[in-house]
Parts: structure tokens; C-alpha cells; sequence
């Protein structure tokens, strides 16, 4: 009897897609993704066995439209291992990290032995293997090459993290097996229905004439006068000038307002026409700033090259499942891209980078096959959360190695990730700095003087910024924030701006612009804001007053204070301070101390990165082992048992954003409400829905979100078909009143919940 992979027509098996067929072709798909880090012969088998189970008889009953349960991932699994063994240790390794792959194809990557039905060891244990014996005539392989020539050199003992490096090379096999398998059964869907799927993507090195050219072109029509200017174009031509250097890791180390974004981003256009990297990955760590560099990307290279990812709300099961099995033709090439990042460029976050590489998911891990042979740079690259700070070290340094991976790390505050500073760091020699002279651009962008001046409550603040008509304060929480602001607004202060993440990113968005319009307008512009608007946000204010928090911090808000150098750096202040009414959290705390014996005794400069320097020395001196908290490289280990391996446990315990907070939908403008509108159609998927949305999201803690849903202010849309997805902040509750739960000036107030509720039953 013929054997099939996917059912066509019922009752007509002319049009099935047949297994040979099937596993044939995504075998050789999966070989073209692994080509760019020599695992081809691996990724063949790995493809070539991965829907063995199909095989089994019962499997063609459910086919047929029989209503049974059949695991068909386990069999290729378990039959590779058996074929396995008695081979060489190295040929083991490799077939148990295929076995990885293709046990977890569809559910996602298992953990190799836990008390769960789904890890590796069970399965394998339960499986009985009723396949026919044809599989063996209609299938060819060959077993000996799975092991490439490079893999013994670095997965050796004598390499501290090889057992970290084994992992990932699973992680990327099991990429290219879960890609190909998706577009393979994807053709053959979109063939038989008579539709089309648009993922052809230009080269990187195709376009990198003309990206070249535009890039000159946009860097020829910046403004020419002026120091500053001048400086900017000086740093550019020694960072390109550098491009012909090895791939590997790198440091751009440049002070706000050296023009460190266009900077890299020629050095990458330059060294991935040296070396012939496959794409630009650009992360970026807060949502506020990404669509402005999106912005850039786009405006030199073309709106339809750039890539822009990122999401406050994942896709929940079953929107993927119907999306999976519907294939649906509404979706544009952008969108399709955000699955497996085909894209030439990709501007994403840290969140959307990291935890797609540390994922056991399908849908994450479809992509990391192509972040292979890419240039990423890392903006702001000391925002990496420290208790996650060691592994994605780790990781990094693994793209490099084993991937072909250039990775810049990109900031005015170097997190000094090299070693001897940090024990478990990159080897970052002194020629991987692609700024010239670090410590005398620091000197030369000097422009402003921070001063440090103890406790300031809100009153002290608000008298202030009564002698400031434009100025920017920065504090730890957004109820400081909120009382700050109604005290200074109380007070009569005019050109008031509040500006935090009670606001959405679409409504912050508008802020910020308007921040821009009334500083260069010369008008009354007073914002009091949270961190949000110190890491990469371009505003220019002559003077900023900054709640303690750690060094770099302090620095970074610097950078919003005369960035563009029109004063002189005397007159723009930085004022420190503590708020004794607001205590910070804990970890700024901890921060806070840091920097305090870091600067004790220190006789140098305080906006050095020498004082940088000490500063992370000694955050990494006081969290040792909590800078790997979660234990999560440990929990890759090869022992002789084989691997063990917690894919789905690290998946579980990796995530960048730690915190109890929920998503709360606001629809603060027509675009939204017209969206939240498409929730009631079937036909949409609620994962293209959310990525819509995504920028109208307010992140509450969870008991505020209860309380708003329990006095209905909040509700779910849709749940029969949506589930508890989309929580939507009802429309009355939005708009410019005192009575309004989100208001336009402060943004969502969802302490006035039960207040507002109770007022609304008075007669």
C-alpha cells in the first residue's frame, strides 16, 4: 500500500503528497538551511527520518478521517538511535541530537528525562514500533558523515562550555527540521488549493550595492557644519574603515550623540560585503526606541527590506494551530518574514532575539537557522538583564564560533563583557573596538557636568523645574511619576509632559513627537518621566534631573541632556538625587551601591569609561552566580549516558521581562478601535490581530487587571473564539476627561477602578 504524509481530497488519494515524497524533499530543504554551518549531512537525516512514524498503519487511518490519537514524531527518533549504536562517541552525540529535533517537530523541543510523559527517555522507553518494514525500500540513507570535521575540535572537554555548544547546535538543527517541514507541507497546501505564498526574498549580498549606495547617498545629505557633525563623520569613516577585519565580536563604543547607529550600521553593510553574511540583525532593548531606528533602517535602505519584529502579545495555541493548518494568502511578505526572519534586515528586540534562541517552541525556534552567518548588533548592549547575563554571554559567543556570526555590541555604557573583568566574558582583544580612541570621544562629546545632591523630595523637584522652562526628570516607578506630576501641575507649571508605561507605545509615540516639536520650538517643555526615555530616545534637553539608580543608568540619562552640544557642557546639568518618599527597588538599590564603591576614592572622571568600568566590575563582583540566577547553562549536560539536556525547562525559566504583569488592550485612537473590531471575524487569525495591536498594549499588575475586569471596565473579546487573549479596555473609559480611566495626559490610572465603578451605580 502507498504510504502518505498529508491527506488532499477526501475519498481521492490522487492528490495526497506521498511520504517518500515528503521526507525526501524537506531532507534536502532542511540540508540547504544547515549549509551555512556545515551540518548538511546531519540536517538530511535529521529530515529524512523525522515523520518515519507516518509509516505506521494507523497513522494512514487517521489520515483517511479515522478519529485516533497516533504519536508519529517518536519512531524516526528511536529507530535513528537504534541504527546508532555501537558507533564512535562523536556519531552518538549526533544522532541523539537529531533524535531532539525529531522528537520535537511539532511539540517542541523535549527535556531528556523528567517526569513528564513527553521527555526524551519516555518516549523512547513506550515506543513500539509497528512501522511497516516497506520504509526501509522506499527511503535511502546513509549514516556515515553525520559528524562534520570541525565538530570535534570544539565539542571537546577541553573547551569549558562545549557542553553549552552542543545544545545549540541541536537548537539549530532542530530550526532548520521544523522550517523545512513547515514549508514543505505549506507548497504542497498552497498547490492543491491553487494559491500563492510570497517568501522570496532578495539577498543581503545581491542588495548590497545599492544599500551601499543609498547609505552614502543618505550620509551625504546630513548636515555638514558644526563640530559636532564633523566628529560624527570622523567616527563613521574609522568604524568602515575597520570592516575588513575577521568576523567575530566586536565593541563600538561611542558617547550619545556620536552617530553610533548609522555607524553600525555601515560597518555591517561594509563587513557583510567583506565576508558575505547573509542579513543584519539589529536588536534593540525597549519597544520605545525601536520604531525609531526601524525608522532609519527603512528611510536609507527601502521601506520594503527592513523587517521590524517585535510583540507585546504572543499568539496563543490555538491561533497557531488554526494558522499552521490554514496557510492564509492575507498575509504580506513582511508578516510571513516574521516567522522565520527571511528578511535581508531585521531591526527586533532583545526579548524577541534572546528568548527565540533559548525557546523549545516550534514557532520561536523556526527562525534561528537564518540568524546563522548574520551580523547582529547589539544596541545598548548593557540592558541585558544580569540575572540572564551569563548564558546569553554564552550564546553569543557560541554565534560567533559556530555560526559564523558577527556580533557588535553597541553602547555609550560598555558593560565590559571581556575578560579578565567578567570571569565567564567574551575574549574581546583590544582590536575588536571599532571606535576610535573610546576614552577621547568621551572627553571630546563631554557636554554636560553631573552634579550629585542628595534628597530632593517632589516638593524640592517642583521648584526645579519652576526655573527650567525646559527640562527632563527621570525617577524608578511610575507612581512617583504619576504624584510627581500632578504636584508640578498643581503648582502651575505650563509645557507639563508626563511620560511613561501607563501610556501604549502608539500613544507614547505621539508624545515624544510632540516632545521634539516644543524643544525645538524653543517652547515651555517640562517631562517627567521613567527610564523608558533614557536609553536611546533622541531628545535634547539643556538640563535633567535623575533619581539614583546605577552609574550607567545616570549616564544614559546624560545623553538626553544637551545631545546635540548647541551649550556649553558647564551650563547642562545632570542632577542626581534621592527621593526619600520613594524608595527605590531592590535591584536599583543594589545599583545604587554598586556605583557608590565603585566612585569612592575615585579620583578620575565620573562620565569615564573608566568609572564605567568599575562600576560594572563591581556589579559582577556582588552577583557572581546570580548572574547566571536560574542555573540555566548547567542544565546542559553530556555525561556517559549520553546528553541531558532541559530544553523545555530552560524554555520555561528564560525570560528577559520577569515581572506580574498583564496585558490590558486600550483603543486609544480610531486605528485601534477598527482593529478590536476584526476580533469578531473568524476568518483572522488572532496572531495577525495581535501583532496589530501589540502597540495599544498597557502591561498592569495582575490584581489591577482583575479589578478592572471584576467592575467591568475590562473585558475579553470574543472569548469562544479568542479565548483570554485580548483583555480590551472598554471605549467610553478612554479620552481626555478627569473621569476617564485612561486619560490622555497620564495614560491608564487603573487605581480608579473600583472608584470609578462605585460612581457609576449612584443614581
Amino acid at each position: 500500500m502507498p504510504y502518505f504524509a498529508h491527506s488532499g481530497t477526501p475519498g481521492n488519494k490522487s492528490d495526497w503528497q506521498t511520504l517518500p515524497i515528503h521526507l525526501n524533499d524537506t531532507a534536502k530543504l532542511a540540508t540547504e538551511f544547515a549549509a551555512p554551518f556545515g551540518l548538511e549531512r546531519l540536517a538530511f537525516i535529521t529530515g529524512l527520518f523525522h515523520d518515519l512514524g507516518k509509516y505506521d498503519p494507523q497513522f494512514q487511518r487517521r489520515l483517511e478521517g479515522v478519529n485516533i490519537r497516533v504519536d508519529h514524531s517518536t519512531a524516526g527518533a528511536a529507530v535513528l538511535r537504534d541504527l546508532a549504536k555501537g558507533s564512535d562517541t562523536y556519531h552518538r552525540l549526533m544522532t541523539e541530537i537529531a533524535a531532539y529535533a525529531i522528537l520535537g517537530h511539532h511539540a517542541g523541543l523535549p527535556d531528556k528525562n523528567t517526569s513528564e510523559a513527553s521527555c526524551f527517555v519516555l518516549r523512547e522507553k513506550a515506543f513500539e514500533n509497528r512501522l511497516d518494514p516497506v520504509w526501509k525500500s522506499e527511503i535511502e540513507f546513509d549514516l556515515a558523515g553525520l559528524v562534520p570535521g570541525w565538530l570535534p575540535k570544539a565539542i571537546r572537554p577541553t573547551n569549558p562550555y562545549w557542553q553549552f555548544d552542543a545544545s545549540v547546535i541541536a537548537r539549530f538543527l532542530f530550526s532548520c527540521l521544523v522550517d523545512a517541514d513547515f514549508k514543505n507541507t505549506e507548497e504542497f497546501y498552497t498547490k492543491l488549493e491553487k494559491r500563492e505564498v510570497d517568501r522570496k526574498w532578495p539577498a543581503l549580498q545581491d542588495l548590497l550595492p545599492d544599500f551601499r549606495a543609498r547609505f552614502d547617498t543618505h550620509m551625504a545629505g546630513l548636515k555638514q557644519e558644526g563640530d559636532l557633525n564633523a566628529l560624527r563623520r570622523d567616527i563613521l569613516a574609522h568604524v568602515r574603515g575597520k570592516a575588513a577585519l575577521a568576523p567575530g565580536l566586536f565593541t563600538l563604543t561611542v558617547p550619545t550623540g556620536g552617530g553610533k547607529t548609522l555607524a553600525s550600521l555601515g560597518f555591517a553593510l561594509d563587513h557583510a560585503a567583506a565576508h558575505g553574511h547573509s542579513r543584519i540583525i539589529y536588536a534593540i532593548p525597549f519597544t520605545s526606541i525601536i520604531d525609531q531606528t526601524a525608522d532609519i533602517f527603512r528611510s536609507v535602505l527601502g521601506r520594503e527590506y527592513v523587517l521590524e519584529h517585535h510583540s507585546a502579545i504572543e499568539e496563543d495555541a490555538e491561533a497557531a494551530r488554526r494558522e499552521r493548518r490554514g496557510f492564509p494568502t492575507s498575509r504580506d511578505k513582511l508578516k510571513l518574514a516574521m516567522e522565520d526572519w527571511a528578511a535581508p534586515v531585521v531591526v527586533t528586540t532583545n526579548v524577541q532575539f534572546f528568548e527565540s534562541l533559548f525557546a523549545a517552541k516550534t514557532s520561536r525556534a523556526r527562525k534561528l537557522h537564518n540568524i546563522a552567518g548574520s551580523i547582529v548588533i547589539l544596541d545598548e548592549a548593557q540592558t541585558i538583564p544580569r540575572p540572564l547575563l551569563k548564558p546569553c554571554v554564552r550564546m553569543l559567543d557560541t554565534l560567533a564560533r559556530l555560526f559564523g556570526c558577527t556580533i557588535i555590541l553597541c553602547t555609550a555604557t560598555q558593560p565590559a563583557l571581556g575578560k579578565p573583568n567578567f570571569h565567564d566574558g567574551l575574549d574581546l582583544d583590544a582590536g575588536r573596538e571599532l571606535a576610535p580612541d573610546p576614552e577621547g570621544l568621551g572627553r571630546r562629546l563631554r557636554r554636560t557636568r553631573i552634579e550629585r545632591v542628595g534628597e530632593m523630595g517632589n516638593a524640592a523637584l517642583v521648584a526645579a523645574l519652576a526655573g527650567e522652562p525646559q527640562a527632563l526628570t527621570i525617577v524608578n516607578s511610575r507612581k512617583h511619576a504619576l504624584e510627581l506630576y500632578r504636584q508640578a501641575k498643581d503648582a502651575g507649571l505650563d509645557g507639563l509632559i508626563h511620560l511613561t508605561t501607563r501610556q501604549c507605545a502608539a500613544h507614547r509615540r505621539k508624545i515624544l513627537d510632540g516632545v521634539r516639536g516644543r524643544l525645538k520650538d524653543k517652547q515651555a517643555c517640562r517631562v517627567i518621566a521613567t527610564s523608558l526615555i533614557e536609553a536611546g530616545v533622541d531628545v535634547d534637553f539643556p538640563k535633567v534631573w535623575r533619581a539614583e539608580a546605577g552609574w550607567d543608568q545616570i549616564m544614559q540619562a546624560a545623553g538626553r541632556c544637551n545631545r546635540e552640544g548647541r551649550r556649553l557642557a558647564d551650563e547642562s546639568v545632570v542632577t542626581v538625587f534621592s527621593a526619600p518618599d520613594f524608595p527605590p527597588p531592590p535591584e536599583i538599590r543594589s545599583l545604587m551601591g554598586d556605583a557608590e564603591r565603585a566612585l569612592k576614592g575615585f579620583d578620575g572622571d565620573v562620565q569615564s569609561l573608566e568609572a564605567i568600568r568599575k562600576f560594572f566590575g563591581e556589579v559582577y563582583w556582588r552577583a557572581g552566580q546570580g548572574l547566571d540566577l536560574k542555573s540555566i547553562v548547567a542544565d546542559f549536560r553530556i555525561g556517559g549516558d549520553g546528553t541531558d539536556f532541559a530544553f523545555r525547562e530552560v524554555g520555561r525559566k528564560f525570560r528577559m521581562i520577569e515581572s506580574n504583569m498583564e496585558p490590558v488592550i486600550v483603543p486609544w485612537d480610531e486605528r485601534a478601535k477598527k482593529i478590536v473590531d476584526k476580533l469578531n471575524v473568524e476568518s483572522i487569525s488572532s496572531g495577525i490581530i495581535a501583532r496589530k495591536l501589540q502597540i495599544y498594549v498597557v502591561q498592569v499588575p495582575l490584581r489591577a487587571r482583575e479589578l478592572l475586569i471584576q467592575n467591568e471596565h475590562v473585558s475579553f473579546v470574543r472569548p469562544d473564539l479568542r479565548g483570554d487573549q485580548f483583555a480590551i479596555l472598554k471605549t467610553e473609559r478612554v479620552g481626555d476627561a478627569n473621569d476617564k480611566l485612561y486619560n490622555n495626559e497620564l495614560g491608564l490610572l487603573w487605581e480608579n477602578a473600583e472608584y470609578l465603578a462605585a460612581e457609576s451605580s449612584v443614581i
